[in-house]
């Protein structure tokens, strides 16, 4: 293998690439840092020990690489399916059968769609609505300098190896730069902080960099809301209640750790500051990620449990942690099988704790802390547990109901003024009525049938005039006269004959 020789730091990176590499499915284990100084320049080298793990007995087939669960690709399209449904109709999902998202977060969002549920479990969609152009805005704005330096020193740092991060001014770190400079013009108050770039980084390689920035906004604000303040104050109070919470999951953890006086915020600051990011394996962090935007920061606290509980929570653990730097490298060395993603994701979804026991522990660390320290310097906001509790505090902007009227004017029809009406606006408007109604008594004369005949007088004998007067009939023509035996034909064998036409036969008589 032949070195770069431009670069030390170029070099230790292609020798590591090559110690992966050849490791394969060796376990590796720390020994310690070997300190060199090639051409001048300081190098401190990791000392690794790989151990060939024996063959699985009886033929078995070897275990998927760290655990990983294979999916059946039929299982993956009906599970984008059933998710492609939740996302087209989210608010009555949310609303109604927000159980059943959480058991389809639990198996696994599908890759294709992480990006857009976990916008969509985190609210960041919601405020990417809710303020649209910020971003840009915050973007061309310069930032301020003390906060672009440190910003830019910490770019190169953030998983090196992924091929969106690995060129120095390549679209990863761009992209990266842009979201952590708008997040500290967006709350100047807190600034950047450096276990913020991993968790903006893990959203970049899931959504474009304006997604990316409202999911950390959420992240900061409503799930880890003060983890990234000045003082931290808020880990702080977070590590006393995992401390307190593993007196009842691991009693023999806790025991050890207090007799070691190994303080949480040693070993838990990373893990849930960066949201486990930079501890677990890549597929068992994306299944966190997925179980963290929908139930909250419970998650965190049930992993860090699962963890402490199954690296020191049995006597047969601890032969090997008899001091407290053997007790810390027992925790930065984590055991790979209890990090391994079925196995993990498993503990962690029967493990029994609820929003309410870290509630009312957050309440007891806050009442030691005033009595041992005095009032928070940062006032932080009320944590929100989970998609749903942040759906309920900021739901989606609704469209306002546009009118439908139920009569439609013909076109090029002009609708009447507001106001009082004016004596010629009147006067049309009853011109107009006397109109309508002329046409319409003019339509049902057109429509009204033929008038009935009359019935004839007696023989020999014609109509009085009274008859005549009296005869209806819209038409004032008068029909010729038929034969006087044809009229009393006539009149017998009519249909219409009735008893208006009696009436007037009797009428006829009675004057004769």
């Amino acid at each position: 293998m032949t070195l770069s020789k431009t670069s030390p730091r170029k070099a230790f990176s292609e020798l590591l690439e090559s110690l992966l590499s050849w490791a394969g499915t060796r376990t590796c284990q720390y020994v310690g840092t070997l300190a060199v100084q090639p051409g001048g320049h300081y190098l401190a080298l990791p000392v690794l020990l790989f151990k060939q793990e024996p063959p699985p007995a009886g033929g078995e087939s070897p275990p998927s690489p760290e655990g990983v669960e294979e999916v059946p690709l039929e299982v993956l399209r009906q599970r984008e399916s059933k998710w492609l449904d939740m996302l087209n109709s989210w608010d009555k999902w949310m609303a109604k059968r927000h159980k059943k998202i959480r058991l389809r977060c639990q198996k696994g969002i599908p890759p294709s769609l992480r990006g857009r549920a976990w916008q969509y479990l985190s609210g960041g969609k919601v405020k990417l609505q809710q303020n649209p152009g910020k971003f840009d805005e915050l973007d061309l704005s310069p930032g301020d300098p003390k906060w672009l330096d440190v910003i830019e020193r910490d770019l190169h740092r953030q998983f090196p190896f992924h091929e969106m991060f690995v060129s120095r001014g390549g679209h990863g770190q761009q992209d990266l730069f842009r979201v952590l400079k708008a997040y500290t013009l967006y709350r100047p108050e807190e600034g950047y902080c450096q276990a913020q770039a991993p968790v903006a980084a893990v959203l970049l390689m899931h959504m474009p960099a304006e997604q990316a920035f409202w999911c950390l906004v959420q992240i900061c604000e409503k799930y880890l809301p003060g983890y990234y303040s000045e003082k931290l104050e808020a880990i702080q109070l977070d590590g006393e209640i995992l401390f307190s919470l593993l007196h009842k999951v691991s009693p023999v953890a806790y025991k050890h750790l207090s007799k070691q006086k190994i303080d949480p915020i040693l070993y838990m600051t990373e893990w849930f500051m960066c949201a486990f990011s930079r501890t677990l394996p890549w597929s068992s962090v994306l299944r966190v990620w997925d179980m963290f935007f929908c139930e909250g920061v419970k998650i965190l606290f049930r992993v860090g449990l699962v963890l402490l509980k199954h690296s020191l929570g049995s006597s047969e653990k601890l032969k090997a942690c008899q001091g407290q730097y053997e007790t810390m490298e027992r925790l930065r060395s984590l055991n790979p099988k209890i990090m391994q993603e079925t196995f993990l994701v498993q503990e962690v979804i029967e493990l029994p704790v609820t929003e309410r026991q870290i509630e009312r522990e957050h309440l007891i660390q806050l009442r030691k802390w005033k009595d041992t320290r005095g009032e928070l310097q940062y006032q932080s906001p009320p944590r929100l547990h989970g998609a749903k509790a942040i759906s309920e505090a900021e739901p989606a902007p609704q469209k306002a109901l546009e009118p439908s009227p139920s009569i439609r004017l013909p076109p090029g029809t002009q609708l009447p003024a507001a106001g009082p009406k004016s004596r010629q606006q009147k006067q049309a408007e009853k011109e107009h009525q006397k109109a309508l109604k002329a046409q319409a008594k003019q339509q049902r004369g057109q429509q009204q049938p033929p008038p009935q005949q009359q019935a004839p007088p007696a023989l020999g004998e014609g109509p009085g005039p009274a008859a005549a007067a009296q005869a209806p009939g819209p038409s004032t023509e008068l029909a010729p006269l038929a034969a006087p035996g044809a009229e009393g034909a006539d009149a017998k064998d009519s249909p219409h004959h009735s008893k208006e036409s009696l009436t007037s036969q009797e009428s006829e008589d009675t004057y004769l």
